[in-house]
């Protein structure tokens, strides 16, 4: 009985384990980024790093969890220096409830703090012209308002960017 539940339990690790691996694959697949980047990522994977969502990462924060699109490949936060690093397949643009719009690079970079994402690289905002997102914070925990500091700052309504939304891939960033 034994040796049977051995024979049984080795093939559904087994099992197990090719499925892991086939995902990593095509999770890969999907990179436009670094080979260091690509072998960053699977380090991160494969040493069973918590998967916790993005949302529930910027909720923690104090952020709204639709900050970023729906879309992101996959993310790396580093707790030791704060650093947060978002990846999507394509540079692409999100249009939210309140007719604001934020176009993204495949890579968007920051330092992520209780209640503010500061030293943004490749996040934009249309205001007459698009113009790069520095800081994006919220000033209490009950606010109601979202302040993106793109050259100026802009209070925009804290309940558009509650929920992630679908992209639309565009050509440049």
């Amino acid at each position: 009985m034994e040796k049977a539940l051995t024979k049984v339990g080795s093939f559904w690790i087994s099992k197990k384990a090719k499925e892991e691996i086939a995902s990593i694959g095509e999770d890969l697949s999907v990179f436009s980024n670094t080979v260091e980047e690509k072998a960053k990522w699977v380090f991160n994977k494969l040493k069973g790093k918590p998967a916790k969502s993005l949302p529930e990462l910027l909720r923690e924060y104090n952020l709204p969890p639709g900050l970023f699109p729906r879309n992101i490949t996959c993310y790396e936060y580093d707790e030791s220096i704060s650093k947060l690093i978002v990846y999507m397949p394509s540079a692409c643009e999100v249009s939210f409830k309140d007719s604001s719009v934020i176009r993204y690079t495949t890579r968007v970079k920051g330092t992520l703090s209780r209640g503010k994402l500061s030293a943004i690289d490749g996040m934009k905002t249309k205001l007459l012209v698009w113009v790069k997102v520095s800081h994006v914070g919220v000033e209490s925990y009950k606010s109601d308002k979202v302040c993106f500091t793109a050259g100026v700052k802009k209070m925009r309504a804290r309940d558009a960017y509650e929920m992630p939304r679908d992209s639309v891939r565009i050509e440049e960033f």
